[in-house]
């Protein structure tokens, strides 16, 4: 919930897998250069941010080691994370639903000399070989966005070689119950943490959405998780730094200081999941 289009309504209602990547693509296609015009200093050209509080890999540590690994990212956008993966002696490589976001991750590329290999696609059907990577990641991006998430995690399962590692990012469950407001209107819970009916912004004009989040609590992430045969081993809530004063949507010091505003899931695959 970090933006809304012109002329859109919002409203909490159910919404299929297929009116979700509908929407997010193009979305996000018309939000990519303003995202990075805003963030791109915040995230870095080989930068990897687990979230607006500023937590990185090389502090959480949370993917375990890199080198001579293949790595993909889901949700990539830029590719920020991923070349700092390369950075590192992994073999990352990327994923997105935005053209425009992998036109950037592209510029970037010529400007760094770190390229990342990344394809247009989606999280529901990852266009990989089974086992093809030790460890698949998603740092904000993709999941939040996705109706059918059992079908992306079993994804990340079939995709992931026995043993790998998966880790993601996410708004905290538990803002969503509080209003996308980072000043003090953002401090006063006014909805139910157990209602789970997505956040949808429709266009005025057109009357089709136009922009898509869904929410699951812990729990429900726990039992995804443990359907697709991982075995959880992180779960981080950073805390706000001190004198971090960056505003970002709805996060910001003031919130910060209160409530989470990301969690982070580390997890390995453990076993196949049962029929």
């Amino acid at each position: 919930m970090d933006h809304e289009p012109q002329r859109v309504r919002v409203e909490r209602r159910p919404v299929s897998e297929g009116e979700s990547r509908a929407a997010n693509g193009p979305d996000w296609d018309r939000y990519a250069d303003e995202y990075q015009a805003t963030h791109g200093e915040f995230l870095g050209d080989v930068g990897f941010v687990w979230g607006p509080e500023g937590l990185t890999e090389e502090e959480a540590g949370i993917l375990g080691a890199l080198a001579g690994r293949d790595v993909l990212e889901v949700g990539s956008g830029a590719g920020q994370c991923s070349r700092w993966v390369r950075s590192q002696g992994g073999r990352g490589y990327g994923l997105d639903l935005s053209l425009r976001q992998l036109q950037h991750s592209r510029r970037i590329d010529d400007t760094t000399g770190v390229v990342v290999p990344s394809v247009l696609g989606t999280a529901t059907s990852l266009p990989f070989p089974a086992e093809s990577f030790d460890v698949v990641f998603s740092s904000f991006g993709a999941l939040q966005f996705v109706k059918d998430v059992d079908v992306a995690v079993a994804e990340v399962a079939r995709v992931l070689r026995p043993g790998g590692r998966f880790a993601f990012s996410i708004t905290h469950p538990t803002r969503w119950s509080f209003p996308d407001d980072p000043g003090e209107g953002g401090l006063t819970a006014t909805q139910s943490y157990w209602d789970r009916t997505p956040y949808v912004e429709v266009d005025d004009e057109t009357g089709r959405v136009a922009y898509v989040e869904h929410h699951r609590t812990l729990g429900d992430w726990v039992g995804v998780l443990a359907g697709a045969g991982f075995v959880i081993t992180d779960l981080l809530e950073p805390e706000w730094p001190e004198g971090h004063e960056r505003v970002w949507g709805g996060w910001s010091g003031l919130r910060g200081r209160f409530t989470p505003g990301s969690a982070i899931f580390g997890a390995t695959l453990g076993r196949h999941a049962t029929p």
